[in-house]
């Protein structure tokens, strides 16, 4: 099988490349009173960001990337919309599912559960398309996209391969790993990422990969349902055969108290705007988008109309 290899190298240093362009004038003339040196060392970081981004590019030209309509009947802007109803039964059958999937005895740290993700994540998409696109599983802890999207629980520069998760989801973080090492691997529309990364774990024999899978599409569905009221979806989380430390991670991920600032508006805002200035559907694509997708492949497979 032919295997293409995207060096990533901005992810093993020891700060995100692209912080230190943006941050290191500011940080020398607040501690030195003078910008020189923070631009010498913003000069350096870019030099090194622009070479790794141009490195990753060169490499990513060989990729065979998955036509998602050809192969799951199903893309961005084909697919059918969910009921309510549907949406409900969905909930109840998976989450039953996921209760039923044992929890696995140990703990791992993410820097492994990382690296069990990424190698799953490539042999599928080498399943698909008789080709490994092998990356980094490097993750950081915190990026300056933390402070710009503070609604986010992970984010990846596109160009520099750089992932980071900032907080602990639990159940949830395989499938954000997995999310965001989509885009790595050049993956950049959202709904794309969230597809790979469910039907990538789902498969998995790992249960710790599994669940998270299993916990995403049931918590995209109840945003879906929920109508954005973080108290309706308490409700509905109440309804669920979900229990134990499971639903905890349900509700931390979405507490029922909490509402977005304004800063954290305006942010979802633009990035709205921008997935749709990208050919996206907007911010909907990670949860409408993504299970409508899933909806649409499944009935299509059930017929014998998908892979």
């Amino acid at each position: 099988m032919e295997t293409i290899r995207i060096p990533n190298s901005a992810t093993y240093s020891p700060i995100a490349l692209a912080d230190v362009i943006f941050a290191a004038p500011l940080a020398s003339r607040l501690l030195l009173g003078a910008t020189l040196p923070g631009r010498l060392i913003q000069a350096a970081a870019f030099g090194a960001y622009a070479g790794s981004a141009l490195g990753d590019w060169a490499s990513r030209r060989g990729v065979r990337k998955i036509d998602f309509l050809k192969t799951y009947s199903a893309d961005v802007r084909h697919m059918e919309e969910m009921s309510e109803s549907q949406r409900l039964a969905d909930v109840r059958r998976i989450s039953e599912e996921l209760m039923a999937t044992p929890a696995p005895a140990d703990e791992r740290p993410r820097d492994v559960v990382a690296v069990d993700v990424n190698e799953r994540l490539t042999s599928y998409i080498a399943g698909v398309t008789g080709q490994r696109v092998e990356t980094s599983s490097s993750v950081r802890e915190m990026t300056l996209a933390r402070l710009l999207m503070p609604f986010a629980v992970g984010s990846c520069d596109i160009l520099s391969g750089d992932v980071a998760v900032f907080r602990d989801t639990g159940v949830f973080e395989p499938h954000v790993l997995a999310h965001e090492f989509c885009h790595r691997k050049g993956y950049l529309k959202e709904l794309e990422a969230q597809a790979l990364a469910y039907l990538a774990l789902s498969g998995s024999q790992d249960p710790r990969l599994r669940r998270a899978a299993l916990a995403e599409r049931i918590y995209r569905n109840l945003r879906v349902l929920d109508g954005d009221d973080p108290a309706r979806y308490g409700e509905m989380l109440d309804e669920t055969p979900l229990e134990g430390g499971v639903l905890d991670d349900f509700r931390r991920l979405r507490p029922p108290g909490r509402r977005d600032g304004v800063v954290s508006s305006a942010m979802r805002e633009m990035y709205d705007a921008r997935m749709k200035l990208t050919g996206q559907n907007g911010l909907s694509d990670y949860d409408r988008g993504f299970t409508n997708f899933l909806y649409t492949y499944e009935k299509s497979a059930a017929r014998g109309r998908a892979a």
